[in-house]
């Protein structure tokens, strides 16, 4: 029996997939991992009843990220992956000698994450994006600007640099963001100017902590600069900017369009990667912005698409030369829940994609069945 604890309330959210599995008192399987609550009462119900997940483990038990050799299964990694940012945040902020250490190996698991299951990987930011914690919101940004810095054909140390920044960027705001994202009242002048020096502010915890990398720090100090100048904190415009930042700037900026906050819905993955393309309309280097919907494509693994036959399936893999994409049908054309799944070649008539799902509760599934893990 797994060794464990209570699952604190506020952990779990209606209409967003289970981020591990659930477990009673007993430590039987109560709710698998991709399990979606459906109402308020259902949860309150299921809270009575007791719900319990795996201790966490102390941070001097953690085994290191990078001397872990298992094959990559993105969905069972994806409590583990959140669970070691959360560990290594805390050593840097708490300047332990590990943090660098913890860095390094962090961001070589997600590098290696997203090389061995590319396309699982992508599904973890479309099927999590409901209404993402301030980890998962992190963990998004360094998995898409893997794909836009590999679609972009950038060295691999630029690209594990720009990894290690997009873990890192955002840690000055981490105690902050989950109560900005809930909250539904325009920002306080003292919040304004939290979020306006975090670029600074996090630098500086880094560079306390003993991370000096020059490349890595310029990165976050200058993700929130802008093209036209308008930008912080020092007003850069067009190429003195760096690449990289831009492409954790866009990142950022696709993330928080695909997610749901208090003071706004969140929009269809069409929608933002529409707004994407007009931004990199405007920017000194429209390539990157390009490089972005290259590596998601129209309709990225993850996300809820309905078929030519009506019926709802989920994108699984970017399509292949003539073919796909290729998504597995969960909902029939009656609106009957499918006991399976069926895979579908998009490219086939029958199967075209006609419209992107926005369920505002999304359908339960089995991440592990539907791509393929056993």
């Amino acid at each position: 029996m797994p060794n464990l604890v209570r699952v604190a309330p506020g952990a779990l959210v209606v209409g967003k997939p289970l981020p591990w599995t659930v477990f009673d008192s007993e430590g039987k399987v109560l709710l698998r991992q991709g399990y979606v609550i459906q109402t308020e009462s259902q949860l309150e119900q299921l809270f009575e009843r007791g719900l319990f997940e795996p201790r966490k483990r102390d941070r001097k038990e953690e085994p290191e990220a990078f001397d872990d050799s298992r094959a990559r299964n993105p969905f069972t990694d994806y409590p583990t992956l959140l669970r070691t940012l959360e560990t290594t945040l805390a050593a840097i902020t708490s300047q332990e000698d590990s943090a660098l250490k913890r860095l390094l190996g962090l961001s070589r698991l997600v590098e290696r994450i997203c090389r061995e299951a590319p396309d699982p990987c992508l599904a973890l930011v479309h099927l999590y994006s409901v209404e993402p914690t301030a980890y998962e919101q992190t963990l998004f940004y360094a998995i898409i600007c893997h794909f836009v810095a590999t679609e972009m054909g950038l060295d691999e140390r630029r690209i594990s640099v720009l990894v290690a920044a997009a873990l890192t960027a955002n840690i000055a705001l981490l105690r902050f963001l989950d109560k900005l994202n809930a909250s539904p009242r325009s920002l306080s002048e003292e919040q304004r100017n939290v979020i306006h020096l975090h670029p600074q502010r996090s630098v500086e915890a880094l560079k306390k902590a003993g991370i000096n990398n020059g490349l890595l720090l310029d990165i976050i100090l200058q993700h929130h600069e802008r093209s036209d100048g308008s930008g912080y904190p020092n007003g850069l415009a067009g190429v003195d900017i760096l690449p990289e930042a831009q492409v954790l700037s866009y990142a950022e900026h696709y993330i928080a369009m695909i997610t749901r906050r208090a003071y706004r819905d969140r929009r269809s993955v069409s929608d933002a990667q529409k707004a994407i393309l007009e931004q990199s309309r405007r920017d000194a280097r429209p390539h990157i912005g390009k490089a972005l919907l290259d590596a998601l494509t129209p309709y990225p693994p993850g996300c809820l698409v309905r078929l030519a036959n009506n019926e709802v399936a989920v994108v699984t893999r970017r399509p292949v030369r003539l073919t796909g994409p290729f998504v597995q049908a969960i909902i029939g054309a009656k609106g009957d829940r499918y006991p399976g799944s069926f895979q579908r070649d998009c490219s086939e008539l029958e199967f075209n994609i006609r419209a992107v799902e926005m369920p505002e509760i999304m359908p339960s599934m089995d991440f592990g069945l539907l791509w393929g893990f056993q």
